[in-house]
């Protein structure tokens, strides 16, 4: 979100529009990732649709790039000399764009309000990776590769590796180790997403070196459409969503979407939980569609999702308890 600037021969600092229109193109996917988010909230799309199967892999994909795409302006913007006062302005604006969100988040999701999202990860990411700046390009490039690597090792050949419930609590779970995170409509924690940003740094490095910035430049020599929002991408990023919402809201009214059914609401945001949780997508599956007809038998399942009977309680806990004995069966 920072201009992308490289000297040409002249000694001037010209814009590369190309990264500018990257930017613009990581911001329509955004923008119609949390369209998706805002059907399944108003009942148009299955519960669990957008942070489920393609759309969670999508979701991923986007902060990726934006991470990246920050490191890479990282580099553009202070790699010769740290302009000390521009770095601080920006960060300013970003965190306190972060803030913003987390405020107004609390007060509409206040059990899953935003308390580190891709905004708070960018000013922190962004922050240590100033210390790369002055490190060989290599340097960024292993720890990237590290993380990943780390990141890979936890989720699939040994779960668990790197997570403590130590770190469980919001005041610590935006590090990224937390076994069970407090629920977010957005959680993008530190690690492994500064992975993102430190390969930004690491190939801009190496593009410099190689002289390939000034060949960049040319690439694309006019701005477009995509070019000028990715220009203006911070405040397109905080009013997109309010509007949005506005407009599904404003169909609603008019063609509200059919009622839900609650097994199947509860079997889809039970499987979500389960396998962001780390569990395996067959035992969830069958650990969910035990937990939803047993509640259903005991008449239990519209008190529990309407709020008068807690998930602490010995009969909910029972249920849970028989069904992931019996999940783990073949």
């Amino acid at each position: 979100m920072t201009s992308a600037q490289t000297p040409d021969t002249a000694g001037k600092l010209p814009r590369i529009a190309l990264i500018d229109t990257l930017r613009g193109v990581a911001l329509i996917a955004m923008a119609t990732y949390h369209f998706t988010w805002d059907l399944e909230f108003f009942g148009y799309l299955d519960p669990g649709t957008a942070t489920h199967g393609f759309f969670r892999i999508y979701a991923r994909s986007i902060a990726s790039s934006f991470l990246f795409l920050a490191g890479v302006s990282l580099v553009l913007a202070h790699g010769p000399v740290i302009r000390w006062r521009s770095f601080w302005k920006r960060f300013a604006t970003v965190a306190g764009a972060a803030a913003a969100i987390s405020i107004a988040t609390l007060i509409a999701f206040p059990t899953e309000w935003i308390y580190f999202g891709i905004l708070h990860n960018i000013a922190v990411s962004s922050l240590i990776g100033l210390a790369f700046l002055r490190m060989p390009a290599f340097v960024a490039a292993l720890a990237s590769i590290a993380i990943v690597a780390a990141m890979v090792v936890d989720n699939s050949w040994m779960p668990g590796l790197l997570d403590s419930s130590l770190f469980n609590s919001r005041a610590l779970s935006w590090i990224g180790f937390a076994e069970l995170p407090p629920r977010s409509n957005d959680y993008v924690p530190l690690f492994p997403w500064i992975a993102a940003l430190l390969a930004g740094i690491a190939l801009t490095r190496l593009a410099q070196r190689r002289g390939w910035l000034n060949r960049l430049a040319t690439v694309q020599t006019t701005q477009n459409l995509l070019s000028k929002a990715g220009r203006h991408s911070l405040i397109i990023y905080l009013l997109h969503q309010p509007i949005l919402i506005g407009l599904v809201y404003l169909f609603s009214l008019v063609h509200p979407a059919p009622p839900p059914d609650p097994r199947q609401g509860y079997v889809g945001s039970c499987q979500v939980s389960c396998e962001n949780s780390g569990g395996e997508q067959a035992i969830c599956q069958r650990f969910c569609g035990c937990t939803a007809d047993r509640l259903i038998t005991q008449q239990l399942m519209t008190p529990l999702q309407q709020g008068s009977v807690q998930p602490q309680d010995q009969r909910i806990q029972a249920i849970a308890e028989e069904c992931s004995i019996g999940s783990q069966l073949p």
